[in-house]
């Protein structure tokens, strides 16, 4: 991987774990997603409104943007029943790790993509990092969580393989994620409507805590922005694989604010890391 998608793709995982870390303390973060895919729809906007050329060079630049909208609304469906089963470092390790699976042969066989030996290794370290630090024996009664989980890895999988696509048939980043996210918004709003209770209980949660959903938002289309950017410069597998150092950084965010670190976490955080190096290691 060049230099420059290597330190995009770090710099994007980073904000990606900060704005979850912003998201999670919130009194309702399922409501406050809402509120932050909004305020990423509106900063998305605002930076495609800096575009020189046309924002989608043909239609199939712009199909495979509207797509992947779509896909990414039904990874966090899909994501969100997984939850209603399966504890959350199951759900995350099991979506996660299914879409570095499907995500590195699509992206060699179906997008012509090369895969080289440390990039191999790399995303092994990895999928087994994230396990380690997510994998803990289920409950009974999980096996429904863990297939819905499995659906998630198959939507990031395909929105991150659609985000590629679209960038390669000429669209914009700016363009590619201000329409994605704003196709991805309304079935969003529409389904957190119908879980509240109405618009009002919505609307007072979102307003609870304004600043904190503003700058989530901001993170989180400054995180999205870096990636798109990597996607140009880079394959989709490696550019998936690194930004799943998230969770690493997460955990040291943790470790920052008191959060005390196990022998397994250190072990995956290493891991990780160690995939990182591989991945971004130049090539002789």
């Amino acid at each position: 991987m060049e230099p420059l998608a290597l330190a995009l793709v770090l710099a994007s995982a980073l904000f990606h774990a900060t704005w979850n870390a912003l998201l999670k303390h919130h009194g309702d973060p399922d409501s406050a997603l809402v509120g932050v895919i909004a305020v990423a729809v509106v900063c998305g906007g605002l930076w495609a409104l800096g575009l020189h050329g046309a924002a989608f060079a043909t239609p199939r630049a712009l199909a495979w943007t509207l797509a992947s909208g779509l896909l990414d609304c039904a990874y966090l469906l899909t994501l969100a029943l997984s939850l209603r089963s399966a504890p959350l470092g199951l759900a995350y390790a099991v979506a996660r790790g299914g879409a570095l699976l499907l995500v590195w042969p699509a992206s060699v066989l179906w997008l012509g993509e090369r895969l080289w030996p440390g990039a191999v290794l790399g995303a092994g370290c990895v999928a087994l990092g994230l396990g380690v630090m997510n994998l803990r024996r289920p409950a009974p009664g999980v096996a429904r969580g863990v297939l819905w989980a499995l659906a998630s890895g198959a939507c990031i999988a395909a929105y991150n393989l659609g985000y590629k696509r679209a960038l390669s048939e000429g669209a914009q980043p700016p363009a590619v994620f201000a329409v994605s996210m704003a196709v991805a918004l309304p079935p969003m709003v529409l389904l957190r409507v119908r879980a509240g209770g109405g618009w009002a209980p919505l609307w007072r949660k979102l307003l609870a805590r304004p600043l904190l959903v503003a700058v989530a938002g901001a993170v989180c289309t400054l995180s999205f922005s870096l990636m798109l950017m990597a996607l140009v410069h880079s394959n989709a597998g490696a550019v998936l694989t690194l930004r799943n150092t998230s969770i690493a950084f997460a955990v040291g965010l943790g470790a920052l604010q008191g959060e005390r670190l196990s022998a397994r976490q250190l072990a995956g955080v290493v891991l990780v890391v160690l995939g990182a190096v591989l991945l971004g290691w130049p090539r002789g």
